[in-house]
């Protein structure tokens, strides 16, 4: 085993803080800071410092290990790219506000990379002619850029993150899903090595394409991502990819649809008062703009409209909610009192909830006024059925009908099997086995290589600080000098015996520092084992402590350095 040279504390550029930062808003975000391995340098932007970098780090090898075990090969792709491969796939667009655009001195147009699709496509169109050529796994590590509305959660939710983005082309759709099964194998893998708690969900595909596509989700309470699973069957999914079927009911026996006067009932709420039904007896309309043209959402009364789903269902278009304004100029559309019968120039959208035959209290586009008895296909028409409700805790799983638990979690990785939208937007051809130009199909695959880190951070730490699992810690061991000159000596000595066979030591040699803080310190940082060096340091004794269990016991130096080495 290699020698691993001693880490000092008291040459370290790290500080350790005592209190949380201002801004602080998750676990991750303050243990990090605190403990001395990032520092914010602007909104979404941070700095890696040495005890972050050696994390970081060994995410990164535990990430390119299983990826080359996988007969994956690493290559660099610029972060600055050229504006016209994302022109020619639609995404120079598609990514909207998120898209870090620039121009050179030139007057060219350059974006800071979001994700490598295009990139990749290119270089392999560059370099594989034949089917000999293929199949093809390639992957980087590198910094990617995305200009976040609301960069938060420190490190989890950035402006610029690591990422590994990995592709695969194949000749065909069975050599993709081997690609896939391929790298869905390997994310098990790292996420296992990392330590990390995770789930495999069903997800959407998003500005992303093609056609399957998973999540790998970590849960926590930090988690910008809510997921279902079923306790029953193996269902899971993110649930903004949670879909039901439509079941047409026979709305034949219902009475003819009725205006009703119901003044100052302009919400669900006021409604389901004033006739004293339940809120699922309503129909509620959502107004919202498609790329400046007005869409009724409809979704029963009990539900709320998820907005994300909205958006999925119309990407690349645009979506924002209607204003004032818009209501000004069209008259015909009453705030409060909006019904799908009678709509004109509106694309009417709805949940499958509103299925046809279904019969629903909705508004009847007059002041003051609702109608009953409005009955879905009969009344009026639906343009699209899209699931766009927020799923709720105990919704019926999709397979098998059970009650559905909802938790929060970090997306860490993410799979796509892509298909041919950036073969066929780029022309990436190869020569078939026949002699004729193949169209070549692709996979991609991301792992939030920075977002592990805040994950693992979320799901390990403590209420003493972080708590690293072993192969990510930033040393294998915390060597401890209580204060006096010879306990710092039996630590020093300590560390370099271990250092020589090949463990990594952190020391707190620093002087001036009590024995509190430098306890307290140990434990903020997380690294897995502590070895102390106190009171019976005369004697050659030091205590080794476990830092997840805090179980302690002393051991002479030999003792110390044998079970450290083992």
């Amino acid at each position: 085993m290699a020698n691993a040279p001693v880490q000092r504390m008291s040459q370290l550029m790290a500080k350790t803080l005592r209190d949380d930062p201002a801004d602080a808003e998750v676990l991750s975000h303050k243990l990090l800071v605190r403990a001395g391995y990032v520092r914010r340098t602007a909104a979404g932007i941070w700095t890696w410092l040495p005890l972050g970098k050696k994390v970081l780090a060994n995410v990164e090898r535990i990430v390119r290990e299983e990826m080359d075990a996988i007969g994956a090969q690493e290559v660099l792709l610029p972060a600055l790219l050229p504006r016209e491969p994302y022109e020619a796939t639609g995404r120079w667009d598609e990514y909207g506000a998120e898209l870090f655009r620039l121009q050179d001195r030139k007057g060219g147009d350059y974006l800071l990379g979001p994700t490598h699709e295009e990139i990749f496509t290119l270089m392999v169109k560059d370099q594989a002619s034949s089917y000999k050529d293929l199949p093809v796994m390639l992957y980087q590590i590198q910094t990617k850029f995305r200009d976040e509305a609301r960069p938060r959660a420190g490190i989890l939710r950035g402006r610029e993150f690591l990422m590994k983005d990995s592709y695969s082309f194949d000749l065909d759709d069975e050599g993709l899903a081997r690609s896939y099964a391929l790298h869905r194998a390997a994310y098990q893998k790292i996420f296992e090595r990392l330590g990390l708690d995770h789930r495999i969900v069903a997800a959407t595909a998003g500005a992303m394409g093609g056609s399957k596509s998973e999540e790998f989700l970590a849960p926590a309470e930090a988690g910008e991502d809510t997921f279902a699973d079923c306790p029953n069957c193996d269902f899971a999914a993110n649930t903004e990819a949670i879909a039901y079927d439509l079941q047409p009911v026979d709305g034949s026996g219902v009475p003819a649809a009725e205006d009703i006067p119901t003044p100052d009932t302009p919400t669900i709420e006021t409604l389901a008062a004033s006739l004293g039904v339940p809120a699922s007896a309503t129909l509620k309309n959502l107004l919202v703009k498609v790329d400046g043209e007005i869409v009724a959402v409809g979704v029963p009364g009990d539900r709320e409209v998820d907005l994300g789903k909205v958006e999925a269902h119309f990407a690349p278009a645009a979506v924002e909610l209607v204003t004032e304004a818009d209501f000004a100029a069209r008259p015909d559309l009453v705030r409060g009192y909006v019904g799908p019968q009678g709509l004109d120039k509106v694309t009417y959208v709805a949940d499958p909830r509103v299925a046809p035959g279904t019969a629903w209290i909705t508004g009847a586009n007059k002041a003051d006024t609702h109608a009953k008895n409005v009955v879905a296909g009969r009344d009026f028409e639906v343009d699209a059925y899209v699931d766009v409700v927020v799923v709720q805790e105990g919704d019926p799983c999709p397979k098998c009908g059970t009650g559905l638990r909802l938790d929060r979690a970090i997306e860490i990785g993410h799979i796509f099997q892509l298909g041919r939208k950036y073969a066929d937007a780029l022309k990436l051809d190869v020569l078939g086995r026949h002699g004729k130009p193949v169209r070549v199909t692709m996979g991609s695959y991301g792992v939030g290589v920075s977002r592990a880190v805040a994950a693992l951070a979320e799901q390990t730490a403590d209420d003493k600080g972080l708590c690293w699992p072993a192969e990510v810690a930033p040393a294998d061991v915390h060597v401890v000098a209580a204060g006096k000159a010879l306990q710092t000596e039996l630590a020093l000595a300590v560390s370099e015996k271990l250092s020589a066979a090949g463990v990594r030591v952190l020391v707190d040699d620093r002087a001036g520092v009590s024995p509190g803080v430098k306890f307290t310190d140990s434990e903020l940082i997380g690294v897995p084992r502590i070895l102390v060096a106190g009171r019976r340091a005369a004697e050659g004794i030091v205590e080794l402590k476990d830092r997840r269990t805090g179980e302690r016991e002393e051991l002479t130096v030999e003792e110390a350095v044998a079970r450290l080495t083992a």
